[in-house]
């Protein structure tokens, strides 16, 4: 049986990133007996709370996680990109009450980094799992 059905929303943006991010994330969510149900890509980061809201309001999905990699441009877009979203995303969780994990990289990061930091979609399970369990 799945302990924790788990939605993800994915940004395209430096999809060869986030892909990695998206299957990195499947692995470890069986790993820990749960189960990626749910995936829906959008643009971008600054894109994600529609999307999180929707998956938030699925009575078949028990907690939502965030995959993104935002790299350092050449103004402080990337920063104003993050704060916003995971600003948006983090009251959506109050909300709906229903966790939602930030396996967004960045910002301030090259694409150099943004790989080394795929890992970071692990963490984002494993803290929606850890929050579903703790708040039964």
């Amino acid at each position: 049986m799945v302990k924790v059905r788990i939605g993800a929303v994915v940004a395209e943006f430096n999809y060869d990133i986030t892909h990695m991010m998206l299957e990195l994330a499947k692995e470890h969510a069986k790993f820990l007996d749960s189960e990626v149900t749910e995936v829906i890509t959008v643009p971008g980061v600054f894109d994600m709370p529609l999307a999180v809201r929707k998956l938030l309001k699925q009575d078949d999905i028990d907690a939502v996680i965030t995959i993104g990699a935002v790299i350092e441009g050449s103004t402080g877009h990337d920063e104003i990109v993050v704060q916003h979203a995971s600003r948006k995303i983090a009251d959506l969780a109050l909300d709906y009450d229903k966790p939602v994990a930030l396996g967004i990289s960045g910002p301030g990061m090259t694409r150099l980094e943004a790989h080394q930091r795929v890992e970071y979609a692990k963490r984002a399970v494993e803290a929606a799992v850890k929050m579903v369990e703790r708040l039964e």
